[in-house]
């Protein structure tokens, strides 16, 4: 009895989606380890106002423009401060889980990437954190700015002295823009609208807000952005083609033999 093999058919597949356990564990655990290494440098109050001091001074040299221009938009009305405090306070963390949330359900290749940079960046930040710690601007004297979480609120810090929430002393770099600058840059290359390149009014905000409401330098922002650039190097982008339009890759069946194999030929 004769007989012959049939091609196999292409089937497309989806790029393969990481375990979403395996993605809660790991995304949970790189948070509480920057969480509880920023702790690490928590008392050395005295070196980050000597750091916030150097960073004043530099600014100044590289005649950078001031942040009190930026604040003194912010202190026209107590509205636009409360909002900006509120920014602050509500949207770096919701905005950027919600991120790395929508690649992993529509773009499975490029939340891969997009994890690794920001887990290459949060941990550069936190080396930094450690080895240069750094007063925000709304605590050094020098700067003349306001404390507006404080004055309008809401603040999402307490005393400095009590504080064991956070640590006040790790300003720099600015994760609130280098997250933000992540989002924007991760959406415009994952997504094809034409308008995708308006998700930098994120970061475009966001820096104005951690320069207004005085928490962060623009020195801050500025060594994110370089160590954003860095981890975007180093981490390889995902093919276009693959995962960019949400269009599954298809892998390629077994060539067609030229000949017809025939059952028991061998025999």
């Amino acid at each position: 009895m004769n007989a012959r093999t049939e091609p196999a058919e292409a089937k497309p597949s989806a790029i393969a989606r990481p375990p979403l356990v395996r993605e809660l564990l790991l995304v949970a655990g790189l948070f509480l380890v920057y969480k509880f290494g920023r702790q690490l440098v928590t008392g050395h109050t005295t070196e980050a106002y000597r750091n916030a001091g150097r960073v004043w001074h530099w600014e100044r040299v590289l005649d950078l423009p001031g942040e009190g221009s930026v604040q003194s938009l912010l202190l026209h009305g107590d509205t636009l401060a409360h909002l900006a405090n509120t920014y602050y306070a509500t949207v770096h963390f919701p905005a950027t889980v919600a991120f790395l949330v929508w690649l992993y359900l529509k773009r499975p290749a490029h939340y891969v990437w997009a994890r690794r940079v920001l887990a290459l960046l949060t941990g550069a930040a936190l080396v930094l954190h450690l080895v240069f710690p750094l007063a925000p601007p709304r605590m050094l004297a020098a700067a003349g700015l306001v404390d507006t979480a404080k004055v309008y609120g809401p603040s999402v810090y307490g005393p400095p002295q009590t504080d064991t929430l956070s640590n006040q002393f790790a300003a720099m770099p600015s994760l609130h823009f280098g997250w933000a600058l992540m989002v924007a840059i991760g959406l415009i290359v994952a997504t094809r609208s034409r308008w995708r390149r308006l998700w930098l009014l994120h970061p475009l905000v966001t820096l104005l807000v951690i320069v207004g409401t005085a928490n962060h330098y623009w020195m801050d922002a500025i060594v994110a952005t370089a160590l954003l650039g860095i981890a975007l190097a180093i981490i390889d982008l995902p093919h276009r083609t693959a995962t960019t339009a949400g269009r599954a890759q298809e892998k390629l069946a077994p060539a067609e033999p030229k000949e017809n194999v025939l059952v028991g030929a061998g025999r």
